[in-house]
């Protein structure tokens, strides 16, 4: 006999994470639970301990609160945008698999909501099974194989576990592609095409890319096909890497560089959009719109713009749709006796 009410399944659309508030307190907490994940910094864990805890975290969580000040409007944009993403793809799921009820929430890999506990209180109102979108385009270990881990250690102290399935990464899906270039034409049709577009993706440690992690070739092909899809030739747009911590060598070449090259070379206009962002935070807000405007501009360039992340675009949350139907339905397509 089967049960009195269908089984539920919940999407979790999970981003990095944020700190609960623009505070120094509050960035400490947040960066100490991020930068003590292995996935993030590989460094022998006693000697990063020793780093972590007396060179960093004394200091540079005051600076860190003071650019989120900046940024934060009642929450923090991250946190924000991905509410309103739930919210969005929640609307078009709603009844996609009838009877069953399909419910989107938004999680976080650090700070809140944290993956385990939206996974807990979910299982306990009776939730089967998850569909976990990571919202990282493309696959980094320091990135989504961080939700992975956090998946995995949460079923580790589960008895009943439910079923789930995680996407890995997205980097090609043509309507992944399609939004990013519309809302490049779409900005190009209000502010004019620039002498240049950049596509600057979050960068990672080159020693993670020698070992095999397979982000910063997912990064080159998302650009090139999309200034493909805006028939823009080699010398109109590059790929480069920001946001680099530390001393050491990182994926190049370096945002920040290339501006201020650009400036001191006479480019005139720059757009910068960041495809790897699926919402605007403090890396594009603060770091992008700000901070390397001003080295292109203080370098000789003329005008700078940032593009917007694709946030809660509805080309977007199309392709979050096309993204979870699939693995919901096939959840569903095993309960026969629903059917």
């Amino acid at each position: 006999m089967k049960p009195s009410t269908p089984p539920r399944i919940a999407v979790l659309l999970v981003n990095l994470g944020t700190p609960d508030e623009p505070t120094a307190p509050a960035v400490r907490r947040y960066l100490k639970q991020f930068l003590s994940d292995p996935r993030v910094i590989e460094i022998p864990q006693f000697v990063w301990a020793i780093i972590l805890n007396l060179f960093i975290l004394p200091f540079r969580p005051k600076r860190v609160a003071h650019a989120y000040a900046s940024v934060w409007d009642g929450d923090s944009p991250i946190r924000k945008i991905l509410k309103l993403q739930a919210e969005a793809l929640q609307a078009k799921l709603a009844s996609s698999v009838a009877p069953f009820a399909v419910s989107v929430h938004p999680a976080m890999s650090y700070g809140n909501p944290g993956i385990d506990d939206v996974m807990s209180q979910l299982q306990s109102e009776g939730v089967e099974h998850f569909v976990i979108l990571p919202m990282f385009p493309q696959y980094s270990a320091t990135s989504s194989g961080a939700v992975y881990d956090a998946v995995t250690k949460w079923t580790l102290e589960q008895r009943n576990l439910p079923s789930y399935s995680i996407l890995k990464d997205y980097f090609a899906h043509p309507l992944y592609i399609e939004a990013l270039a519309s809302s490049i034409r779409r900005y190009w049709d209000k502010h004019g095409k620039p002498d240049k577009l950049m596509f600057s993706f979050h960068g990672i440690p080159q020693p993670y890319a020698d070992k095999g992690d397979p982000y910063p070739r997912r990064c080159k092909c998302s650009a090139s096909q999309v200034a493909h899809k805006l028939g823009l030739s080699e010398s109109e747009w590059i790929t480069s890497f920001q946001s680099r911590f530390g001393k050491q060598e990182w994926v190049k070449p370096y945002t920040d560089v290339v501006l201020e090259d650009w400036g001191k070379a006479g480019v005139g206009s720059v757009h910068v959009v960041s495809p790897a962002f699926s919402a605007d935070c403090l890396e594009t807000l603060e770091e992008l719109a700000i901070e390397n405007r001003d080295n292109f501009l203080n370098a000789g360039g003329k005008d700078y713009h940032y593009i917007p992340a694709l946030n809660a675009d509805e080309a977007h949350i199309d392709l979050l749709e096309a993204l979870a139907l699939p693995l919901v339905k096939g959840w569903v397509g095993t309960l026969e006796g629903w059917v």
